[in-house]
Protein backbone atom coordinates (compact mmCIF):
# COMPACT_ATOMS: atom_id res chain seq x y z
CA UNK A 1 0.00 0.00 0.00
CA UNK A 2 1.55 3.41 -1.13
CA UNK A 3 0.37 6.86 0.33
CA UNK A 4 -1.96 9.04 -1.10
CA UNK A 5 -0.79 12.21 -2.57
CA UNK A 6 -3.79 14.22 -1.48
CA UNK A 7 -2.76 13.12 2.23
CA UNK A 8 -1.37 16.54 3.56
CA UNK A 9 1.77 16.25 6.39
CA UNK A 10 -0.25 17.82 8.55
CA UNK A 11 -3.38 15.54 7.96
CA UNK A 12 -1.27 12.52 8.26
CA UNK A 13 0.86 14.15 11.58
CA UNK A 14 -2.87 14.50 13.07
CA UNK A 15 -3.67 11.05 12.21
CA UNK A 16 -0.73 10.01 13.65
CA UNK A 17 -1.56 11.18 16.68
CA UNK A 18 -4.94 9.75 17.13
CA UNK A 19 -2.96 6.56 16.55
CA UNK A 20 -0.86 7.53 19.42
CA UNK A 21 -3.47 7.84 22.08
CA UNK A 22 -5.91 5.17 20.74
CA UNK A 23 -3.17 2.14 21.74
CA UNK A 24 -2.27 4.40 24.73
CA UNK A 25 -5.85 3.67 25.73
CA UNK A 26 -5.25 -0.39 24.58
CA UNK A 27 -1.78 -0.17 25.84
CA UNK A 28 -3.36 0.94 29.70
CA UNK A 29 -6.33 -1.22 29.02
CA UNK A 30 -3.94 -4.58 29.17
CA UNK A 31 -1.97 -3.97 31.58
CA UNK A 32 -3.81 -2.10 34.53
CA UNK A 33 -4.98 -5.11 35.43
CA UNK A 34 -2.12 -6.44 37.00
CA UNK A 35 -2.22 -3.45 39.29
CA UNK A 36 -5.89 -4.49 40.77
CA UNK A 37 -5.95 -8.53 40.43
CA UNK A 38 -6.22 -8.54 44.04
CA UNK A 39 -9.12 -6.27 44.35
CA UNK A 40 -10.92 -8.12 40.88
CA UNK A 41 -10.62 -11.86 43.05
CA UNK A 42 -12.13 -10.48 46.09
CA UNK A 43 -14.88 -8.89 44.14
CA UNK A 44 -15.51 -12.47 42.36
CA UNK A 45 -14.92 -14.79 44.84
CA UNK A 46 -11.62 -16.27 42.84
CA UNK A 47 -7.83 -16.44 43.90
CA UNK A 48 -5.14 -13.83 42.86
CA UNK A 49 -3.57 -16.86 40.99
CA UNK A 50 -7.03 -17.94 39.01
CA UNK A 51 -7.76 -13.73 38.64
CA UNK A 52 -4.23 -13.94 36.96
CA UNK A 53 -5.60 -15.76 33.66
CA UNK A 54 -6.89 -12.46 32.81
CA UNK A 55 -3.91 -11.20 32.03
CA UNK A 56 -3.44 -14.70 30.34
CA UNK A 57 -6.82 -14.83 28.16
CA UNK A 58 -6.26 -10.99 26.64
CA UNK A 59 -2.62 -12.25 25.64
CA UNK A 60 -3.93 -15.44 24.21
CA UNK A 61 -7.00 -13.11 22.18
CA UNK A 62 -4.10 -10.43 20.79
CA UNK A 63 -2.02 -13.49 19.64
CA UNK A 64 -4.86 -15.64 17.83
CA UNK A 65 -7.23 -13.66 17.92
CA UNK A 66 -5.91 -10.12 15.85
CA UNK A 67 -4.68 -12.18 13.12
CA UNK A 68 -8.03 -13.80 12.94
CA UNK A 69 -9.75 -10.87 12.65
CA UNK A 70 -7.60 -9.43 10.27
CA UNK A 71 -7.53 -11.68 7.98
CA UNK A 72 -11.48 -11.83 8.43
CA UNK A 73 -11.79 -7.51 7.53
CA UNK A 74 -8.75 -7.39 5.16
CA UNK A 75 -11.19 -5.99 2.53
CA UNK A 76 -12.40 -3.46 4.82
CA UNK A 77 -11.46 -0.14 4.50
CA UNK A 78 -7.94 0.82 7.18
CA UNK A 79 -9.87 3.85 8.97
CA UNK A 80 -13.64 1.80 9.05
CA UNK A 81 -11.90 -0.82 10.80
CA UNK A 82 -9.92 1.22 13.03
CA UNK A 83 -12.98 2.89 14.08
CA UNK A 84 -15.11 -0.29 14.60
CA UNK A 85 -12.13 -2.29 16.29
CA UNK A 86 -11.97 1.02 19.43
CA UNK A 87 -15.71 0.70 19.38
CA UNK A 88 -16.08 -2.71 20.01
CA UNK A 89 -13.21 -3.05 22.34
CA UNK A 90 -15.07 0.20 24.44
CA UNK A 91 -17.58 -1.97 24.65
CA UNK A 92 -16.00 -4.82 25.92
CA UNK A 93 -13.73 -3.25 28.22
CA UNK A 94 -17.51 -1.58 29.75
CA UNK A 95 -19.04 -5.02 29.95
CA UNK A 96 -15.97 -6.11 32.66
CA UNK A 97 -17.31 -3.18 34.49
CA UNK A 98 -21.28 -4.49 34.22
CA UNK A 99 -20.64 -8.29 35.26
CA UNK A 100 -19.90 -10.16 38.59
CA UNK A 101 -18.90 -13.40 36.70
CA UNK A 102 -15.52 -14.15 36.79
CA UNK A 103 -16.10 -16.46 33.57
CA UNK A 104 -18.04 -13.70 31.38
CA UNK A 105 -15.08 -11.16 32.60
CA UNK A 106 -12.57 -13.81 30.69
CA UNK A 107 -14.68 -13.59 27.64
CA UNK A 108 -14.47 -9.87 27.82
CA UNK A 109 -10.98 -9.70 28.44
CA UNK A 110 -10.25 -12.04 24.97
CA UNK A 111 -12.81 -10.02 23.26
CA UNK A 112 -10.49 -7.31 23.84
CA UNK A 113 -7.19 -8.70 23.62
CA UNK A 114 -8.14 -9.66 19.65
CA UNK A 115 -9.72 -6.49 19.14
CA UNK A 116 -6.80 -4.91 20.55
CA UNK A 117 -4.23 -7.07 18.37
CA UNK A 118 -6.84 -5.86 14.84
CA UNK A 119 -6.79 -2.54 15.87
CA UNK A 120 -3.16 -2.58 15.76
CA UNK A 121 -2.81 -4.28 12.59
CA UNK A 122 -4.77 -1.87 10.56
CA UNK A 123 -2.74 1.05 12.50
CA UNK A 124 0.07 -0.32 11.12
CA UNK A 125 -1.23 -0.35 7.52
CA UNK A 126 -2.89 2.96 7.70
CA UNK A 127 0.85 4.58 8.86
CA UNK A 128 1.78 2.67 5.24
CA UNK A 129 -1.06 4.49 3.56
CA UNK A 130 -0.37 8.12 4.87
CA UNK A 131 3.06 8.18 5.42
CA UNK A 132 5.88 8.19 2.65
CA UNK A 133 8.60 5.55 2.52
CA UNK A 134 10.98 7.13 4.51
CA UNK A 135 9.06 7.89 7.40
CA UNK A 136 7.72 4.42 7.26
CA UNK A 137 9.43 3.44 10.35
CA UNK A 138 8.63 6.57 12.69
CA UNK A 139 5.12 6.36 11.77
CA UNK A 140 5.48 2.75 13.19
CA UNK A 141 7.04 4.08 15.98
CA UNK A 142 4.13 6.66 17.24
CA UNK A 143 2.04 3.59 16.87
CA UNK A 144 4.06 1.55 19.50
CA UNK A 145 5.01 4.67 21.53
CA UNK A 146 1.13 4.58 23.03
CA UNK A 147 1.76 1.26 24.45
CA UNK A 148 5.12 2.45 25.82
CA UNK A 149 3.92 5.54 27.40
CA UNK A 150 0.67 3.83 28.75
CA UNK A 151 3.38 1.28 30.47
CA UNK A 152 5.20 4.54 32.08
CA UNK A 153 2.26 6.55 33.35
CA UNK A 154 -0.98 4.95 31.98
CA UNK A 155 -0.95 1.62 34.03
CA UNK A 156 0.30 3.46 37.10
CA UNK A 157 -2.38 6.35 37.07
CA UNK A 158 -5.02 3.70 36.21
CA UNK A 159 -3.95 1.72 39.31
CA UNK A 160 -4.48 5.25 41.81
CA UNK A 161 -7.63 5.55 40.20
CA UNK A 162 -8.61 1.30 40.69
CA UNK A 163 -7.49 1.72 44.25
CA UNK A 164 -9.60 5.15 44.63
CA UNK A 165 -12.46 3.94 43.01
CA UNK A 166 -12.67 0.26 42.19
CA UNK A 167 -10.95 -1.81 40.14
CA UNK A 168 -14.57 -0.97 37.89
CA UNK A 169 -13.58 2.69 38.25
CA UNK A 170 -10.34 2.34 36.29
CA UNK A 171 -12.16 0.69 33.61
CA UNK A 172 -14.87 3.37 33.04
CA UNK A 173 -12.42 6.05 33.32
CA UNK A 174 -10.34 4.19 30.47
CA UNK A 175 -13.74 3.75 28.60
CA UNK A 176 -14.19 7.24 29.09
CA UNK A 177 -11.41 8.48 27.65
CA UNK A 178 -11.27 6.19 24.76
CA UNK A 179 -14.97 7.62 23.71
CA UNK A 180 -13.00 10.94 22.92
CA UNK A 181 -9.90 9.06 21.26
CA UNK A 182 -12.32 7.29 19.30
CA UNK A 183 -13.77 10.52 18.48
CA UNK A 184 -10.50 11.79 17.41
CA UNK A 185 -10.00 8.59 14.53
CA UNK A 186 -13.10 9.58 13.24
CA UNK A 187 -11.85 13.49 12.74
CA UNK A 188 -8.46 13.03 12.24
CA UNK A 189 -8.03 9.77 10.23
CA UNK A 190 -8.34 10.37 6.65
CA UNK A 191 -10.19 7.86 3.78
CA UNK A 192 -8.08 5.01 3.34
CA UNK A 193 -8.84 2.36 0.76
CA UNK A 194 -9.27 -0.94 1.26
CA UNK A 195 -6.77 -3.65 -0.41
CA UNK A 196 -9.29 -4.13 -3.47
CA UNK A 197 -6.69 -5.26 -5.64
CA UNK A 198 -5.03 -7.41 -3.85
CA UNK A 199 -4.00 -11.12 -4.11
CA UNK A 200 -6.80 -13.08 -2.45
CA UNK A 201 -6.81 -14.15 0.99
CA UNK A 202 -5.07 -18.05 0.53
CA UNK A 203 -2.02 -15.92 -2.08
CA UNK A 204 -2.27 -13.48 1.16
CA UNK A 205 -1.88 -16.04 3.82
CA UNK A 206 0.90 -18.09 1.64
CA UNK A 207 2.98 -14.34 1.74
CA UNK A 208 2.02 -13.53 4.74
CA UNK A 209 3.43 -16.55 6.58
CA UNK A 210 6.23 -17.14 4.08
CA UNK A 211 9.08 -18.78 5.49
CA UNK A 212 11.25 -15.47 5.80
CA UNK A 213 8.38 -14.22 7.42
CA UNK A 214 8.21 -16.49 9.88
CA UNK A 215 12.22 -16.52 11.00
CA UNK A 216 11.17 -12.51 11.79
CA UNK A 217 8.85 -13.11 13.70
CA UNK A 218 10.75 -16.13 15.09
CA UNK A 219 13.44 -13.17 16.35
CA UNK A 220 10.66 -11.28 18.11
CA UNK A 221 9.88 -13.93 19.90
CA UNK A 222 13.04 -14.76 20.81
CA UNK A 223 14.08 -11.13 21.63
CA UNK A 224 11.12 -10.44 23.67
CA UNK A 225 10.47 -13.80 25.44
CA UNK A 226 14.22 -12.89 26.39
CA UNK A 227 13.51 -9.84 27.99
CA UNK A 228 10.35 -10.87 29.73
CA UNK A 229 12.20 -14.14 31.54
CA UNK A 230 13.99 -11.56 33.27
CA UNK A 231 11.14 -8.50 33.44
CA UNK A 232 8.53 -10.66 34.93
CA UNK A 233 10.92 -11.10 38.05
CA UNK A 234 12.72 -7.66 37.96
CA UNK A 235 11.04 -7.03 41.36
CA UNK A 236 12.10 -9.91 43.30
CA UNK A 237 15.64 -9.82 41.41
CA UNK A 238 15.78 -5.60 42.78
CA UNK A 239 14.89 -6.97 46.40
CA UNK A 240 16.81 -9.86 46.96
CA UNK A 241 19.74 -9.57 44.60
CA UNK A 242 20.74 -5.63 44.06
CA UNK A 243 19.23 -5.54 47.59
CA UNK A 244 17.33 -1.89 46.90
CA UNK A 245 14.08 -0.92 48.86
CA UNK A 246 10.54 -1.25 47.81
CA UNK A 247 10.65 2.34 47.58
CA UNK A 248 13.85 2.55 45.40
CA UNK A 249 12.35 -0.19 43.09
CA UNK A 250 9.56 2.08 41.66
CA UNK A 251 11.98 4.66 40.74
CA UNK A 252 14.44 1.78 39.02
CA UNK A 253 11.65 0.58 37.29
CA UNK A 254 10.05 4.61 36.10
CA UNK A 255 13.75 5.01 34.90
CA UNK A 256 13.63 1.72 32.76
CA UNK A 257 9.61 2.82 31.06
CA UNK A 258 11.04 6.01 30.44
CA UNK A 259 13.95 4.68 28.89
CA UNK A 260 11.49 2.29 27.02
CA UNK A 261 9.25 5.34 25.59
CA UNK A 262 12.63 7.01 24.42
CA UNK A 263 13.96 4.04 22.84
CA UNK A 264 10.47 3.28 21.21
CA UNK A 265 11.15 6.49 19.04
CA UNK A 266 14.71 6.42 18.67
CA UNK A 267 13.67 3.05 17.40
CA UNK A 268 11.22 4.35 14.76
CA UNK A 269 13.98 6.72 13.59
CA UNK A 270 16.95 3.59 13.07
CA UNK A 271 14.02 1.74 11.23
CA UNK A 272 14.15 4.28 8.45
CA UNK A 273 17.74 4.51 8.77
CA UNK A 274 18.64 0.81 8.01
CA UNK A 275 16.22 -1.64 9.67
CA UNK A 276 18.51 -4.99 9.24
CA UNK A 277 20.68 -2.77 11.13
CA UNK A 278 18.62 -1.40 13.74
CA UNK A 279 17.82 -4.94 15.14
CA UNK A 280 20.84 -6.30 14.83
CA UNK A 281 22.30 -3.66 16.78
CA UNK A 282 19.76 -3.58 19.32
CA UNK A 283 20.06 -7.68 19.90
CA UNK A 284 23.64 -7.07 20.40
CA UNK A 285 23.19 -4.09 23.41
CA UNK A 286 20.49 -6.16 24.51
CA UNK A 287 22.82 -9.31 24.99
CA UNK A 288 25.67 -6.64 26.50
CA UNK A 289 22.74 -5.25 29.05
CA UNK A 290 21.52 -8.30 30.50
CA UNK A 291 25.14 -9.71 30.54
CA UNK A 292 26.03 -6.75 32.85
CA UNK A 293 23.33 -7.77 35.00
CA UNK A 294 23.91 -11.12 35.74
CA UNK A 295 27.47 -9.75 36.19
CA UNK A 296 27.21 -6.71 38.41
CA UNK A 297 23.52 -6.94 39.71
CA UNK A 298 24.37 -6.52 43.37
CA UNK A 299 25.64 -3.29 42.14
CA UNK A 300 22.71 -0.29 42.55
CA UNK A 301 24.33 1.64 39.85
CA UNK A 302 25.35 -0.75 37.24
CA UNK A 303 22.67 -2.16 38.17
CA UNK A 304 20.50 1.03 37.22
CA UNK A 305 22.91 1.37 34.29
CA UNK A 306 21.80 -2.04 32.72
CA UNK A 307 18.19 -1.43 33.12
CA UNK A 308 18.60 2.36 31.34
CA UNK A 309 20.31 0.66 28.22
CA UNK A 310 17.74 -2.31 28.08
CA UNK A 311 14.65 -0.18 28.36
CA UNK A 312 16.52 1.97 25.28
CA UNK A 313 16.88 -1.33 23.17
CA UNK A 314 14.30 -3.52 24.56
CA UNK A 315 11.39 -1.94 23.15
CA UNK A 316 13.04 0.16 20.31
CA UNK A 317 13.99 -2.90 18.31
CA UNK A 318 10.16 -3.10 17.56
CA UNK A 319 9.97 -0.49 15.39
CA UNK A 320 12.40 -2.39 12.84
CA UNK A 321 10.84 -6.04 13.50
CA UNK A 322 7.56 -4.48 11.84
CA UNK A 323 8.89 -2.47 9.59
CA UNK A 324 10.80 -5.49 8.13
CA UNK A 325 8.38 -8.17 8.48
CA UNK A 326 5.93 -5.72 6.15
CA UNK A 327 8.53 -5.39 3.70
CA UNK A 328 9.27 -8.96 3.70
CA UNK A 329 5.69 -10.09 3.69
CA UNK A 330 4.77 -7.99 0.44
CA UNK A 331 1.84 -7.67 -1.21
CA UNK A 332 0.51 -9.35 2.18
CA UNK A 333 1.42 -6.50 4.81
CA UNK A 334 -1.75 -5.67 5.30
CA UNK A 335 -2.34 -9.19 6.71
CA UNK A 336 0.90 -10.10 7.76
CA UNK A 337 1.20 -6.00 9.73
CA UNK A 338 -0.92 -8.02 12.63
CA UNK A 339 1.78 -10.72 13.25
CA UNK A 340 4.63 -8.94 15.29
CA UNK A 341 2.25 -8.24 18.22
CA UNK A 342 1.54 -11.51 18.21
CA UNK A 343 4.87 -12.63 18.16
CA UNK A 344 5.61 -10.06 20.94
CA UNK A 345 2.83 -11.25 23.10
CA UNK A 346 3.53 -15.03 22.32
CA UNK A 347 7.24 -14.28 23.24
CA UNK A 348 5.74 -12.36 26.75
CA UNK A 349 4.17 -15.58 28.07
CA UNK A 350 6.75 -17.97 26.70
CA UNK A 351 9.68 -15.90 28.64
CA UNK A 352 6.85 -15.36 31.67
CA UNK A 353 7.08 -19.45 31.73
CA UNK A 354 10.41 -19.98 31.09
CA UNK A 355 11.87 -17.32 34.24
CA UNK A 356 9.10 -19.50 36.63
CA UNK A 357 10.87 -22.76 35.75
CA UNK A 358 14.16 -20.89 36.18
CA UNK A 359 13.50 -19.42 39.47
CA UNK A 360 11.67 -22.30 40.90
CA UNK A 361 14.73 -24.48 40.00
CA UNK A 362 17.97 -22.31 40.08
CA UNK A 363 17.07 -18.74 41.90
CA UNK A 364 17.04 -15.11 40.28
CA UNK A 365 20.48 -15.32 38.72
CA UNK A 366 19.19 -18.34 36.42
CA UNK A 367 16.49 -16.41 35.28
CA UNK A 368 18.83 -13.96 33.89
CA UNK A 369 20.98 -16.38 32.58
CA UNK A 370 18.04 -17.84 30.97
CA UNK A 371 16.76 -14.61 29.37
CA UNK A 372 20.37 -13.60 28.14
CA UNK A 373 20.72 -17.05 26.45
CA UNK A 374 17.63 -15.94 24.44
CA UNK A 375 18.98 -13.34 23.31
CA UNK A 376 22.47 -15.08 22.56
CA UNK A 377 20.82 -17.49 20.52
CA UNK A 378 19.05 -15.34 18.39
CA UNK A 379 21.83 -13.22 16.93
CA UNK A 380 22.62 -15.53 14.18
CA UNK A 381 19.28 -15.65 13.11
CA UNK A 382 18.74 -11.54 13.38
CA UNK A 383 22.54 -11.26 11.48
CA UNK A 384 20.80 -13.86 9.18
CA UNK A 385 17.23 -11.91 8.35
CA UNK A 386 19.46 -8.51 8.12
CA UNK A 387 21.16 -10.03 4.80
CA UNK A 388 17.46 -10.39 3.01
CA UNK A 389 16.54 -8.15 0.42
CA UNK A 390 13.00 -6.82 0.44
CA UNK A 391 12.39 -7.55 -3.12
Amino acid sequence: MHPSPTISRTRGNLALISLFLATFVLGSTELVIVGVLDLIAADTGVTVGTAGTLVTAYALGLCLGGPALTAATIRLPRRTLLWACMLAFLLATLAMTVTTSFGLLLVARAVAGALHGAFVGAAFAAVGAILPAHRMGRGIAVVLGGIAVSTAMGVPIGTLIGRTLGWRGSFIVIAAVGAVVLAGLLLMMPAIASAENAPGLGTQVRSAFAPRVLVMLAVGVLLLGGQFTVFTYITPFLLEVTGISGSAVSGFLLAYGVATAIGTFAGGWAADRNAPRALLAANVVLVLALGLLYLAGAVPALTALALLVWGLVGFGLVPALQYRVATLAGPARDLAASLPASAVNGGIAAGALLGGWALTGSGLPAVVIVGLLMCLICLPLTWLTGRWSED
